[in-house]
């Protein structure tokens, strides 16, 4: 049964070796620039753009390898004669789900150590390894995220059974969850830390936002240090208060003219002698790797549900 499996996953297999033979070199010879230079933060975009790349991986994982690993099965009737043999369904079907699974993992691990390491001098000076993309790229939340997109291809591919189909529904599932994990998921794997920060004149200058969408007195794209921020208040008045719409439409609309320089000028200032302050939630930097840890377990335990479910699935249904 391995090796019939191994027979059928040779092609894919073979693609997808040449690919990450491919990025290794390319990342080896990038990583060796990286880590020479005296200024490794001008890497950064470069590092973003292959992060966001890495996380596709996982999509792609599902799509080419998962999604056809039975719904090509079913499509075109072989089943029916695998089925016949003294192998059962189950035994079949989690043969499959390991070997292929394993593959996708290993070529998953390989692509994150390799960046990880590329990008290492990157990160320290950038100090960023908690953002959205940044994180889902490194350590070992790729190799369970990998996982769960092939087993997600795998069992849906059972379901629809149409291999096209699946892939398309399984590529943009699998990015999906990609971006609701790191908004809905990663904030709470551990209980945030909380501070105070008074917005005076030079903070709100540092900020890359001032008012909502809607007006509202919200200042956002604050940085605090070594930290990942993944809450931050309305400005607050100092008895604790939410500001009003009107004083900051008032700051916002009608500054005094006091010739102030920097992002926002006189508006930083006007706001800033109001005695402002905002409450800030935050996931220090150390969590990093214990973040990691999580996300692999809940990719990991995820992708074991799917799995059960296909079991069960594959031995009730009919299949005619």
């Amino acid at each position: 049964m391995i090796r019939m499996t191994l027979r059928q996953f040779r092609l894919p297999a073979l693609a997808g070796g040449v690919l990450l033979a491919l990025a290794a070199i390319y990342l080896l010879r990038l990583g060796n620039a990286t880590h020479a230079a005296r200024l490794p933060v001008d890497y950064h975009q470069t590092m973003l753009f292959l992060a966001g790349g890495a996380g596709l991986v996982p999509a792609f994982l599902g799509a080419f390898w998962g999604a056809p690993l039975i719904a090509r099965e079913l499509e075109t009737g072989t089943h029916r004669l695998v089925w016949n043999q003294s192998v059962p369904r189950r035994r079949w079907l989690t043969v499959k789900l390991a070997v292929v699974g394993l593959a996708a993992m290993a070529a998953a691990g390989l692509l994150s150590a390799a960046l990880t390491w590329a990008a290492v001098p990157v990160d320290r000076a950038a100090g960023d390894r908690f953002s959205t993309v940044m994180f889902g790229a490194r350590g070992v939340a790729p190799i369970g995220c990998a996982a769960f997109g092939f087993v997600l291809g795998a069992v849906t591919g059972l379901l629809i059974r149409r291999t096209l189909a699946t892939m398309a529904v399984v590529f943009l599932a699998v990015i999906a969850v990609q971006f609701a994990v790191p908004n809905l998921l990663r904030p709470h794997y551990l209980p945030p830390e909380r501070v105070t920060v008074a917005m005076t004149a030079d903070a709100i200058n540092r900020a890359r936002m001032l008012g909502g969408i809607t007006g509202a007195p919200i200042v956002g794209g604050l940085e605090f240090p070594d930290a990942w921020i993944t809450h931050t208040s309305e400005l607050r008045t100092a008895d604790g208060r939410p500001l009003s719409d009107q004083a900051f439409d008032t700051c916002f609309a009608h500054a005094p003219k006091t010739g102030a320089t920097g992002t926002f000028g006189d508006i930083a200032v006007c706001l800033g002698e109001l005695d402002l302050h905002v409450d800030l939630t935050y996931q220090p930097n150390r969590r990093f790797w214990p973040f990691q840890w999580i996300e692999l377990a809940v990719y990991l335990g995820t992708a074991a549900l799917l799995a059960a479910l296909g079991r069960w699935r594959i031995q009730r249904d009919t299949f005619a």
